[in-house]
């Protein structure tokens, strides 16, 4: 993308996010179940607050992303992949055992919609809340803040609109938005990627969605180790492309072109020609050489500006 080019050219309006969908876990002990199964605190979820979480196996790998938030205190929303939510939904209801909660897929009932730009902030008014991860109500539908999609410098804001008759908006095309999502640096686990990634090769700590000071979950030794003893050695990155990506599409380094140096997280085209993937990589290979997609001899890759830092003794 041209540095130069003004924010108001960046994609911007409403799409309905047909690939997503709603998970809902209702029951007086809703919130302490999900506290024991996810990589976030959900015990202190506020009603003005919205939350990024993981879904981890024993091992430590995730298994599925959440944008979760609550109505009332005994109702939790998990907003999350819709090819992944089947097995997830599965997953969970083994572990509810003899917990008051039930979960079931609420897809149907809470539709998603993908706000962004400065029109979408114009067409919410008051209802724009200004905090990334904050929750309000707006005609009877949830908002969500979404960190912004940071694009050369110029932030877009972005929401999460959880409910019917979003705001009259121009139309966004579903790519344009998942190349906005890649650019606001926030991993989503999708079906291609499942069981790939600890939490924090994907920066998913980064950005709020793991709380080390909570009690045990599947995989928290894993991910804890991973912190705390020094062991990353893999990070997500933005990076721009030629031609399109796919989630689970292989990257290499020119250095070791028989052996992938990462893998596609998320990608987006926006207009059809700007290519951009949140990729996770190995950190040694940043600086140097070159990265290519699908083989050592692939598209060329170009590492970009995450809108957040990586801290140095994790790089």
């Amino acid at each position: 993308m041209n540095p130069d080019m003004p924010k108001t050219a960046l994609p911007q309006g409403a799409v309905r996010l047909h690939d997503w969908g709603v998970i809902r876990a209702a029951g007086a002990d809703a919130r302490s179940f999900l506290h024991g199964q996810l990589t976030q605190d959900t015990l202190h979820l506020d009603a003005g607050q919205a939350r990024l979480a993981g879904y981890c196996s024993p091992k430590g790998r995730l298994l599925a992303s959440f944008v979760i938030w609550s109505r009332g205190n005994e109702e939790v929303l998990l907003a999350c992949t819709a090819d992944l939510l089947p097995a997830v939904l599965k997953r969970l209801s083994m572990f509810v055992l003899r917990a008051k909660c039930k979960v079931s897929d609420a897809s149907a009932d809470v539709p998603l919609w993908g706000l962004a730009g400065d029109a979408a902030r114009a067409a919410l008014g008051s209802s724009a809340t200004a905090a990334v991860w904050s929750r309000a109500d707006a005609n009877g539908a949830d908002l969500i803040r979404l960190p912004d999609a940071v694009v050369s410098g110029a932030a877009l804001p972005r929401w999460l609109w959880a409910g019917t008759q979003a705001p009259a908006l121009p139309a966004l095309d579903a790519d344009d938005w998942r190349w906005l999502e890649v650019h606001s640096g926030v991993a989503r686990v999708v079906g291609a990627t499942v069981e790939q990634f600890v939490p924090q090769m994907v920066n998913l700590e980064l950005v709020g969605g793991v709380n080390f000071q909570k009690g045990c979950y599947p995989g928290q030794e894993v991910v804890a180790r991973s912190q705390y003893r020094g062991t990353l050695k893999r990070r997500a990155q933005i990076v721009g492309s030629p031609v399109a990506l796919q989630p689970g599409q292989e990257v290499f380094h020119d250095a070791d072109p028989g052996q992938p140096a990462g893998m596609v997280v998320l990608a987006g085209t926006w207009a059809g020609m700007h290519h951009a993937a949140l990729v996770e990589l190995k950190l040694s290979v940043l600086g140097s050489g070159s990265l290519h997609a699908g083989s050592g001899d692939g598209p060329p890759l170009t590492v970009a500006t995450l809108p957040y830092a990586i801290p140095t003794d994790a790089a």
